[in-house]
């Protein structure tokens, strides 16, 4: 350590640990923002919608009661796999393009 207490490069670490914080408190924003979003997707021309937020929790699901039919139940289970798979993958795009925002493009593991 330099005479008087001096040391180099402290007013510029504090800096950086200011604007790191700073940098947490938003994404910690955006993440409860996120989880709090929700994304829906229709499958079989809308007779099917699903519903799902950004913890990827299933809401809900709509199923039209005129497509019911009890001779093709497995279209309806493919409709319905459709629907959720594309309301997450809307959800998780939402996700990474939020975070890929506060973050400048760096992949953090944890946040996405």
């Amino acid at each position: 350590m330099a005479r008087g207490g001096f040391r180099p490069g402290a007013p510029n670490m504090n800096n950086m640990m200011k604007q790191v914080k700073k940098m947490q408190e938003q994404m910690e924003k955006a993440q409860a923002e996120i989880e709090e979003k929700e994304f829906s997707s229709t499958a079989g021309g809308g007779v099917i919608e699903a519903t799902v937020n950004g913890k990827k929790e299933v809401l809900a699901i709509k199923i039209n009661p005129d497509v019911v039919d009890p001779e093709d139940v497995e279209m309806l289970e493919d409709l319905i796999m459709v629907a959720i798979n594309d309301a997450m993958a809307k959800a998780a795009s939402y996700n990474e393009e939020t975070m890929g925002r506060l973050t400048g493009g760096i992949n953090i593991p944890g946040l996405m």
